[in-house]
């Protein structure tokens, strides 16, 4: 308007009228450019000039000259955000564009609404989440944020971070109830892996076998999901174990064969590990080796847990390989560097152990090449499944154990008849034994020869001598007994003391057998408990028998078991050189005795708490020890069992013999 103020349109229904006829002219010029009526025409203009005489201006000026912004008006605006968007000029707005000479009305001056995500609008109701489709929970979701001392589940005290990764964390925690050290595994319940989490911590919960660190617990709590294992404080991981070198080949032996039982045994209770790698493999104080994290440390970290039975055990088969080709070399068989080990190049991509390190053992080499390639060196076939794993290591030579090293004491010092050189202090001589004697003086290897034999020569005639002499004393005195004469040669003297060059060896002697009992590490009731005298009976004929099995380890899960033994008791403790053990066909079996722990009560102790002497596999198994060992419990281990017309296992132990 010519005096400043601003025109505000009246959309009353006193209006109605003029709004219907400035919309019809309006349309007429749209479509064809037709004149409007001048009544029409004016008519717009004579209501908006009365309005804005009438009506209240809605942009009132404040003192100071500045536009006070309007309060908006909460119940109107509660539901127009889409409304504003999508509703088209009034009528009487047309028309005042037109009359402006704008020559075509302008849409509607209205602020951007927010864009809704994935074309909603904000005001469609939203779709419903089923809390059972892992499909639509997060992928990545932050784990949560845990600090030392924090309770978990009202009972776990958090006090370590082991690990942190973007998904989960691993803590070492204290079981308040308990007072026992647990490892504890925390994950966001939402996340997308939290249900598989917890099945897998059920699932190995129920494995049972002690070989495998136990999960105690795992459960989903709120927002938090948190699985609690056992924690071995004084066991060390393969990793550490082969971080300064490769391992000695007995004591590689012994971790490729107790690792491969073990997970043969999972497989065969359909169970798999999935992620087998050094930090998961640990060697307790007593030498025996535990796996941590069966199928959990796979489904913590989204590995596919769905796999066919075939890739499993090839997987996992896969895995043991790699664990011992990082023992024998200490390098890791893969280019990149992982666990505290170097890659090997890509032209030692397919080389056995033997071919990247020198001195390693050959069976050993061609065992991991075997289980850890597709295509073995020298057309070997590979070993595909962890049962197949095992039967190759019982097929391999003894490997011994190394001799214990001696402890070094100090050399005394020797008395060197040579000249000296001249101290800087005259009153103080050089230790022979630590300063070195001039070139001049240095004795040659000829001379130190010749001196080394007469001191031998010397030796000899002293000890010859002093015999004489001893001999003829004792003559003398019972010559004076007697009033006989007594003559002596020499050579009788001589003769007569000489000691002899190969000193007499001790036949093995026989032990008795008191007792016998049927070990049964599962709590089962004893098996052949009417023929345990036969075992020690002096009959081959008649044996000891097992109870019946479906396959070679016991019957079907969930009662599976690793394997069957007798327990032979000698009344007391004793030296016991050889053991020999006929059977009715041919099994496998292992000669195992009772730790110190478990010595007190052999038959409530579980099978690692023995240690394994020997392996044998036949019908007759000949357990002869490096050197004795004293006990009064022997256990034989029955691992394999042979089968019946009938397609059954059973064992049968015929005559048991312990020397000593």
């Amino acid at each position: 308007m010519a005096d400043g103020t601003k025109a505000v349109v009246d959309t009353s229904a006193a209006d109605a009228s003029a709004n219907e006829a400035a919309l019809a002219a309006a349309i007429d010029e749209l479509e064809g450019g037709k004149t409007a009526p001048a009544g029409a025409a004016d008519a717009p203009s004579a209501d908006a000039s009365t309005a804005s005489a009438d009506a209240p201006s809605t942009d009132a000026s404040t003192a100071d000259g500045q536009d006070a912004p309007a309060e908006p008006d909460e119940e109107a605006s509660s539901g127009e955000e889409t409304s504003e968007i999508t509703a088209p000029l009034s009528a009487r707005e047309i028309a005042a564009e037109l009359a402006a000479g704008s020559g075509s009305p302008r849409k509607k001056d209205t602020p951007a609404p927010e864009p809704a995500p994935t074309g909603r609008r904000p005001t469609d109701p939203q779709p419903t989440i089923d809390p059972r489709d892992t499909a639509t929970l997060p992928r990545t979701l932050p784990a949560p944020m845990r600090h030392s001392g924090d309770m978990i589940g009202h009972r776990y005290r958090l006090e370590e971070c082991i690990s942190q990764t973007e998904t989960f964390s691993s803590w070492r925690a204290v079981d308040e109830k308990l007072r026992r050290a647990v490892g504890v595994h925390l994950m966001a319940s939402g996340h997308q892996r939290a249900r598989k989490v917890l099945a897998a911590a059920k699932s190995a919960a129920l494995l049972g076998d002690p070989r495998f660190v136990q999960v105690l617990d795992a459960v989903q709590e709120g927002e938090l999901v948190y699985v609690v294992r056992e924690w071995l404080p004084h066991a060390s991981d393969l990793a550490r174990l082969i971080a300064n070198g490769p391992m000695e080949p007995h004591e590689a032996y012994q971790m490729v064969r107790q690792v491969s039982d073990a997970v043969a045994a999972a497989h065969r209770r359909g169970q798999a590990h999935l992620r087998l790698t050094p930090r998961c493999v640990l060697r307790t104080d007593s030498g025996q080796y535990r796996i941590n994290g069966i199928a959990v440390d796979a489904a913590l970290r989204g590995l596919p847990a769905d796999e066919s039975a075939e890739d499993a055990q090839r997987a996992d088969t896969r895995a043991i390989g790699a664990l011992l080709f990082a023992a024998l070399t200490h390098r890791w068989p893969y280019p990149e560097d992982r666990y505290d080990l170097q890659g090997l190049p890509k032209g030692l991509q397919n080389a056995a152990p033997d071919q990247v390190r020198a001195g390693v053992h050959k069976g050993l080499s061609e065992l991991a090449a075997r289980a850890l390639f597709d295509h073995p060196p020298h057309h070997a076939e590979p070993i595909t499944t962890p049962e197949e794993l095992v039967r190759a290591i019982a097929q391999l030579p003894r490997i011994r154990q190394p001799e214990p090293e001696l402890p070094a004491f100090p050399t005394p010092p020797r008395h060197n008849t040579h000249a000296l050189p001249t101290a800087p202090n005259p009153t103080r001589v050089a230790d022979p034994a630590v300063a070195p004697l001039p070139a001049s003086s240095r004795p040659t290897a000829s001379r130190r020869t010749r001196r080394r034999l007469r001191r031998v020569v010397k030796a000899t005639a002293w000890t010859v001598a002093l015999g004489a002499i001893g001999v003829a004393s004792w003559q003398f005195v019972d010559n004076l007994r007697n009033t006989g004469p007594v003559i002596t040669s020499p050579e009788q003297s001589i003769s007569s003391t000489a000691p002899s060059a190969h000193p007499t060896t001790h036949a093995p002697v026989p032990l008795t057998i008191k007792n016998a009992q049927s070990y049964n590490p599962m709590g089962d009731s004893p098996e052949g408990k009417d023929s345990l005298g036969k075992a020690f009976d002096g009959d081959v004929n008649t044996a000891w028998t097992t109870n019946w099995y479906n396959d070679q380890f016991g019957p079907k899960p969930p009662s599976l078991k690793s394997g069957t033994g007798l327990m032979i008791d000698l009344g007391s403790p004793q030296s016991v050189s050889s053991v020999n053990v006929q059977f009715l066909g041919e099994h496998t079996a292992e000669l195992r005795v009772p730790n110190a722990a478990a010595a007190a009560s052999p038959m409530d102790a579980k099978p690692d708490s023995f240690t394994v002497l020997a392996r044998k596999t036949g019908a007759n198994a000949d357990f002869t020890l490096d050197s004795p060992v004293t006990t009064r419990y022997l256990l034989i281990w029955l691992t394999a069992l042979p089968k019946d017309g009938d397609g059954r296992f059973q064992g049968k132990v015929a005559e048991v013999r312990v020397s000593g």
